[in-house]
């Protein structure tokens, strides 16, 4: 553990314990006001618009007080699947005007591609956490009929990731941006996008008039990022040759986990719904034998992004290595290796992890993804460690209560000091803060 983690650790133990009620009738306010009557928005400055993987979590903190909302939550995010399964990470809303937010539906275009819906979306993905999501929402609220009328939906979402973004043929899905991956600047991402030319932005930036610059991706990183998108819009948002015609084709870890952790849920939503979970069980253990043999490191005991254009492993210590731990078949040497390095190199035990590790070279403790840590790649970790390591999935609850208590519902926090940064009242914060509470 680095010095400023023990430190941070030797400073929780005198965190006064949080007034409990306060907190959740907080977490409670912020869902209700970023409600907008058919889904929420990650925070009214800087995300003004329906956000995928926000969404799944975001329902999972309302299921508890106000199960209704968390199933309309999923459910109007799937409205807007497209035709061959996808799962856009934005949904844009009519109601908020362009200059709102960049870069918003005249940018993506996603009227012209064929397989999209009626509603305004992005053309790119996130994370597949939903199966996860809806689950939970039926754990703590059940409604056969809502697994019932998101369960094909979810198995679309699925099998569009199974025969669109395998190009490798090794059985790892692929991402095509930094955006899918949910964390857009992680120093993950360097090297591929290094190879991307960026071009100067046409438009101006949205995001850094609701936070500061120092804590945003930088406009090079932006650059690239539109050059990615431009590129993939202009190609029909096509999958057939994505090692052809991409600049930008990585095997995400957190991605992967959360592909096989959906599979794991789908088991239970379908025996739950009278179908059949052996197909999901089939794949669920498949895609976790293959991170194993492909992305696990053992010299770091870390699991690592895979840059598909070239072959090569991508040497960073992001806690997305850290994220398969969700995965019910992860062996168990396995897991007991990733919590070493998530305890060693990562600080669980003072307080939430850090989104890359302290001592990297490109660590940032105040920019987005790039050393920040944040509640919901905490709750991933929590919600690994339960059945593996109870006392560390309970410091963890701990650790994502007191922080929010401390410093409110922030987008991401100072891992030293538990400093806020990014925009406020963040959606997922509440909900994830919410859902630890109710586990207690």
């Amino acid at each position: 553990m680095t010095a400023p983690l023990r430190a941070q650790a030797s400073r929780t133990a005198t965190v006064a314990a949080p007034a409990i009620d306060d907190l959740r009738e907080a977490a409670v306010r912020v869902l209700s006001a970023n409600w907008t009557g058919t889904h929420s928005v990650p925070s009214r400055t800087l995300y003004p618009h329906q956000w995928s993987w926000d969404s799944a979590f975001i329902a999972i903190g309302l299921a508890g007080w106000a199960p209704e909302r968390a199933r309309r939550e999923l459910l109007t995010l799937f409205d807007a699947q497209w035709r061959d399964g996808r799962v856009p990470h934005i949904v844009f809303s009519p109601s908020v005007p362009e200059e709102a937010y960049f870069p918003g539906p005249a940018f993506w275009r996603s009227h012209e591609a064929p397989a999209a819906p009626r509603a305004a979306t992005s053309g790119i993905v996130q994370p597949p956490v939903h199966a996860l999501a809806a689950w939970r929402v039926h754990q703590l609220a059940p409604d056969r009929a809502f697994l019932r009328e998101i369960y094909p939906r979810l198995v679309a979402q699925q099998e569009y990731l199974r025969t669109h973004r395998r190009p490798a043929g090794d059985g790892l899905v692929a991402i095509v941006h930094p955006w899918e991956s949910g964390m857009d600047n992680s120093p993950a991402w360097d090297e591929p996008l290094a190879a991307v030319p960026a071009e100067p932005l046409r438009e101006r930036r949205r995001d850094i008039t609701h936070v500061a610059p120092d804590e945003r991706p930088t406009d090079l990183d932006y650059q690239r990022y539109v050059a990615l998108a431009t590129a993939y819009r202009d190609g029909g948002y096509r999958d057939d040759r994505l090692l052809d015609e991409h600049a930008f084709v990585v095997a995400d870890p957190l991605f992967n986990a959360a592909y096989g952790a959906a599979e794991a849920a789908l088991a239970d939503i379908a025996a739950e719904i009278g179908g059949d979970p052996c197909p999901h069980l089939e794949e669920a253990e498949a895609v976790t034998r293959t991170m194993v043999d492909r992305l696990f490191d053992p010299a770091r005991n870390l699991f690592l992004a895979r840059d598909l254009l070239t072959g090569k492993a991508l040497p960073v210590d992001s806690v997305a290595g850290l994220i398969p731990l969700i995965l019910p078949d992860l062996p168990g040497d396995i897991a007991d290796r990733l919590i070493d390095t998530a305890v060693t190199r990562f600080g669980i035990y003072a307080g939430l992890p850090p989104s890359y590790a302290p001592g990297g070279p490109a660590f940032e403790r105040a920019r987005y993804w790039r050393g920040p840590a944040w509640v919901n790649t905490a709750w991933l970790l929590w919600h690994g460690l339960r059945q593996r390591r109870a006392e560390l999935a309970t410091l963890l609850a701990e650790s994502i209560i007191r922080v929010t208590a401390t410093s409110g519902f922030r987008e991401y926090f100072d891992p030293f000091t538990w400093e806020g940064h990014g925009c406020h009242d963040f959606g997922w914060s509440a909900a994830l803060t919410l859902d630890v509470l109710d586990a207690r």
